[in-house]
C-alpha cells in the first residue's frame, strides 16, 4: 500500500467518524426533571402563573419557579420539589 492510499484511507475513516459522531451524542442526553423552589433571582428557566418568561423570578427559592437540572438531582436540594406547588 502506498503512503498516498493509506493517507487517504487514514483520512475518510477520520472524516467517517466525525460525521457519526454527532448523531450518537445526541441520543445520549441526560434526562433532566424540573425543580420547584431552588431557583435564584433572575435564574429561572420558565414562567409561571406570575409571568411568562424565564429570568424573571423576583426573589430566590420562590416555591413556583424552577429550573431544569439531572434527574434525581432535584430531591437532593434543599427546598427542592419535582412537584408545582398548589395554585
Amino acid at each position: 500500500m502506498s503512503k498516498k492510499t493509506a493517507l487517504s484511507a487514514l483520512l475518510g475513516a477520520v472524516t467517517l467518524a466525525a460525521l457519526v459522531a454527532p448523531v450518537h451524542a445526541e441520543d445520549a442526553k441526560p434526562a433532566t426533571e424540573k425543580c420547584y423552589g431552588v431557583a435564584k433571582a433572575a435564574k429561572n428557566d420558565c414562567g409561571n402563573s406570575a409571568h411568562t418568561c424565564a429570568n424573571q423570578a423576583a426573589k430566590d427559592s420562590l416555591p413556583s419557579e424552577w429550573v431544569k437540572v439531572p434527574a434525581g438531582l432535584c430531591a437532593k436540594l434543599a427546598g427542592g420539589s419535582t412537584t408545582a406547588p398548589a395554585k
